[in-house]
Formats: C-alpha cells, sequence, structure tokens
C-alpha cells in the first residue's frame, strides 16, 4: 500500500503550532497565493498558444518591458490577496507604488502586508524557460485600525513572518517557510491540489555550482573577479560547473536541491546590484537561512540590511553556506 501524501492545506493545519500567530490567518494568506498560482501557472502552461506573451507595451517601475504575462499574474496574485481579507497592504515589483487594502468592515482591522515579485525570470517565458513567484509576508507596524504606511513595507528582512516561491517549471512547486524549516510541495495538475513532496528541503553545506551572468564579468567587482577564478581552478574537488538559467528562483532551486552558489553583485551598469531587496533579496534569503543556506551582499547578512525605499537594489549573493562564506572571504581581501 502506498503512503498517502499529505496535501498543502493539510500541512498547513497540522504544523499550525510552529506559527507564532493565528494559525487560521497563516492558512488564508498561504491559501490564497497557492490559488493565484494554480490560476497563474494554468496561463504559464499555455502561454505558447494564446497571445500572451510578448511585451505589452509598457515598462514597469524598473524599467524593464512588462511581458504581458507578468502583467496578468501581477493582476491576478493582486485580486486573490485582497478577496482574502486578510491583508493589509500589497507591494508589488511590477506596481510604483505600495497599495492599501481595507478591511471589509472599513475598520482597517488586517494584520499582514505581502511583498510580491509576481512574475520572476518573464523574459524567460518566450523560450519556455521556467519562471517564478516570489512572496515575502510581514505583519504590519503601524497600528491596527489605521492604513497602512511606507513603513510597513520598510522592514528588515528578519522580521518576515513567512516567505516562498512558486516555480512554474517541468512541473509547479510552491516552496515556502514561516521560519521552522523549508517545505516544498508540487501541484498534481489532474487533481488542481499541491502535495508535499519535498519535506524540509535543506542546501548541502558544499557544492560545486556556481551560478552568475559571466557576460558581465569585466563589470564585476574584483572580490567576484577572484572568487570565479577559484572556481574555474583546477583543484582537488574543482573547477565547479557554471549553471546560469537567468531565473532566479530556478537558480535558487537548483541550488538549494544540488549545493551552489548564486551571484548577482554590482558593476557599472548596476552600481547597486539589481536585484530588489524587498521582492526577492529578502525571501530568497529567508528561505536559505531556513534551509542551512547563507545570504549576504558580500559583507553584510541580506537581512540586516535597512530599507530605505520600496524597490531598493542589493548586490546578492546566496546559497551553501560554505561557498557563500568563501566568496565573502575573496570580497573582503580584495
Amino acid at each position: 500500500m502506498t503512503h498517502k501524501k499529505q496535501t498543502l492545506g493539510e500541512f498547513i493545519i497540522e504544523n499550525q503550532a510552529s506559527f507564532k500567530y493565528s494559525s487560521g490567518e497563516l492558512s488564508s494568506l498561504i491559501n490564497s497565493i497557492r490559488l493565484a498560482a494554480k490560476v497563474v501557472n494554468h496561463e504559464v502552461n499555455k502561454a505558447g498558444l494564446v497571445d500572451i506573451i510578448g511585451a505589452a507595451g509598457d515598462t514597469n517601475v524598473q524599467g524593464e518591458d512588462q511581458q504581458k504575462l507578468d502583467v496578468y499574474a501581477n493582476t491576478k496574485f493582486i485580486q486573490t490577496l485582497t478577496n482574502r481579507n486578510i491583508v493589509c497592504g500589497i507591494a508589488s515589483e511590477e506596481e510604483d507604488d505600495f497599495i492599501s487594502i481595507n478591511s471589509q468592515d472599513e475598520n482597517h482591522q488586517n494584520k499582514y502586508i505581502v511583498l510580491i515579485d509576481p512574475l520572476d525570470g518573464s523574459s524567460n517565458i518566450d523560450v519556455n524557460v521556467s519562471v517564478g513567484t516570489i512572496f515575502s509576508i510581514y505583519r504590519r507596524v503601524t497600528p491596527v485600525g489605521t492604513p497602512v504606511t511606507l513603513e510597513d513595507f520598510l522592514q528588515k528582512g528578519n522580521r518576515q513572518v513567512a516567505a516562498g516561491y512558486v516555480v512554474y517549471g517541468t512541473s509547479t512547486m510552491l516552496v515556502y517557510t514561516t521560519g521552522d524549516g523549508v517545505n516544498g510541495f508540487t501541484l498534481n495538475p489532474a487533481i488542481g491540489s499541491f502535495y508535499l513532496s519535498h519535506p524540509n528541503m535543506q542546501f548541502p553545506e558544499d557544492g560545486n555550482i556556481y551560478s552568475v551572468n559571466e557576460g558581465n564579468y569585466f563589470d564585476f567587482p574584483q572580490g567576484i573577479k577572484n572568487y570565479i577564478k577559484y572556481c574555474q581552478k583546477e583543484e582537488e574537488d574543482r573547477p565547479y560547473t557554471s549553471r546560469y538559467i537567468g531565473s532566479l528562483v530556478s537558480d535558487f532551486h537548483r541550488n538549494m536541491i544540488k549545493g551552489g552558489i548564486y551571484m548577482y553583485p554590482q558593476g557599472s551598469k548596476n552600481p547597486k546590484g539589481k536585484l530588489r531587496l524587498l521582492y526577492e533579496c529578502n525571501p530568497m534569503a529567508f528561505l536559505a537561512e531556513q534551509a542551512n543556506g547563507k545570504a549576504s551582499d558580500g559583507f553584510t547578512r541580506i537581512m540586516d540590511i535597512e530599507p530605505t525605499e520600496l524597490h531598493q537594489r542589493v548586490p546578492f549573493i546566496c546559497g551553501s553556506k560554505n561557498m557563500v562564506e568563501k566568496c565573502e572571504e575573496f570580497m573582503r581581501n580584495a
């Protein structure tokens, strides 16, 4: 007799004691993300059939062309989170400003804010490469009963109460943490349910994969250049393998399973780095640390960085603990 796999819903109920706030609230938050992910997944999977790929003609606040599908994903996640009467504010990488959401009783009773990158890696859609959604959840810091303010969104990553991502790939997975380890759930498309497929995910302490856009090599800080040369050198367990998809969710997901390091450093084109602290780096850093990994800007723990603006960018180094520490050593000594 085969062992019945646990659904995401069952898992949340069974593990609700590990969430220090009301379990019903967590359940509602994760369920709204699960629901939107299923809808977006359906669209991603038929993207090649209909006119939903290609640029929508607008650029987002980052100056990146918006693919039609990330406009769609943005709308779906905002709608679903708004309808659950649990979230008091949403900030999206696709929106210039945060969105304040009133509770159904009109008294601003909701307690959570969600920051979301609705479709990370969307330039990969039209070539059938995995894309993903990244989410980060905080408790508001302004008083319940008042509308949210920017202060609610500019919290350090170490105050996150949950974070995760959905990867839309060969199979669709939802991976998340509430500060008690990382668990991965795979969508059974025939039934429409997510099942626990990757319990207690962990980065191997060491790895042999490095992920970086080497086309920017000459633009990198000297410490990163030196570390890349270290990765390529023929010694004992090296050279390492270079693997770079260009979709943060996919690169992170592979490295967490196989062991590796992901780097997006600063350079003259991106003097502060390219990835967004609030939508990409903080949630991935929370996941990494909960999975025995590490995340840094080369010198400072990502989750200790004080955010100053909604769309702030930072250099990002993340992955297997020993690899990240080795890279930081090269950064310090450059």
